[in-house]
């Protein structure tokens, strides 16, 4: 049996939460095009007949502006520590630049197998410009291995997934096939708000938004969600409110049908809008809202 962690990592909207809801067939962590969409470490565990590969989905390494973004860089270099396999992404389509360059050279210290995944080769029209880039690639640092992919089309998924087996040691499976991931229900909850709010608000920058399940209640038939969301200035919160409740009403219709489809069953949501000044640079915050760690 193989097992073992295999950490992602990269820039912001390389697609890395992409990638792992491909491999996982669910959506565990939400996506969107705007930077920065990944906080917090989600664990999403494969299971098949002979392994079960732990992946750990980081925060995209990014220059930090505040304290909730250095918290989420030292979260991203911390899980390269102690798996047994780095998967670095890069978004091909727009070349390998100084961002990717930079985490490179991180990894480099780091004593793990490294594979680089060329993501997003579904918009590499010209291939020639594809095998340019991998021969350019190649120069950069001795990867274990160089595979080209598409985690929104699941292309070249599956040979990633024998290839990962072969680095990983023979061992039992650490956590059961019951097992999905190492956050919680409310968590993902939330963070289905949190999406629709990115998609239905472009323009807006989504580190001054988060969300979290202020209570949640189920029984047989229904399940009871309040989510709180947390803004850092009225005029976001005018924004996500919208004309007569509009925007908050098309986010909440949004999110409870993916509720529904990883529940399994009827979703009452309720959603509310809150402003907290500064919350972001605010560490008494991060806890509470689900962005730390109490040990750390």
């Amino acid at each position: 049996m193989k097992c073992g962690f295999v950490s992602l990592v990269g820039r912001p909207n390389v697609g890395k939460s992409s990638l792992l809801n491909s491999i996982l067939n669910m959506k565990l962590a939400i996506t969107s095009n705007v930077s920065g969409t990944t906080r917090n470490v989600i664990q999403g565990i494969y299971n098949d007949d002979d392994s079960q590969i732990i992946f750990v989905d980081t925060p995209g390494v990014h220059k930090a502006k505040n304290k909730l973004g250095n918290l989420m860089n030292k979260k991203a270099y911390n899980n390269t520590e102690g798996v047994d396999l780095v998967l670095f992404l890069v978004d091909i389509s727009k070349g390998f630049g100084k961002g990717d360059q930079f985490i490179l050279n991180r990894l480099k210290e780091k004593d793990v197998p490294i594979f680089l995944l060329l993501n997003k080769i579904d918009l590499v029209k010209n291939k020639e410009k594809l095998l340019t880039e991998i021969n350019k690639v190649k120069e950069l640092y001795n990867f274990k291995e160089i595979i080209p992919i598409s985690a929104l089309k699941k292309d070249n998924v599956d040979l990633l997934l024998s290839c990962i087996k072969k680095y990983l040691p023979d061992q039992d499976k650490i956590y059961s096939e019951e097992d999905l991931t190492n956050v919680t229900t409310r968590f993902i909850m939330a963070e289905f708000v949190r999406e629709k709010i990115l998609e239905l608000t472009h323009d807006e920058i989504p580190h001054t938004v988060t969300c979290y399940v202020e209570n949640y209640e189920e029984d047989d038939k229904i399940v009871h969600i309040q989510v709180l969301i947390v803004v850092e200035r009225e005029n976001i919160k005018k924004i996500i409110i919208g004309k007569k409740g509009s925007m908050l009403k098309e986010i909440g219709t949004r999110a409870r049908e993916d509720m529904e489809k990883f529940l399994g069953k009827k979703v009452f949501l309720e959603t509310y809008v809150k402003t907290i000044k500064n919350w972001r640079d605010e560490e008494k915050y991060f806890l509470e809202l689900g962005l730390k760690d109490e040990d750390e």
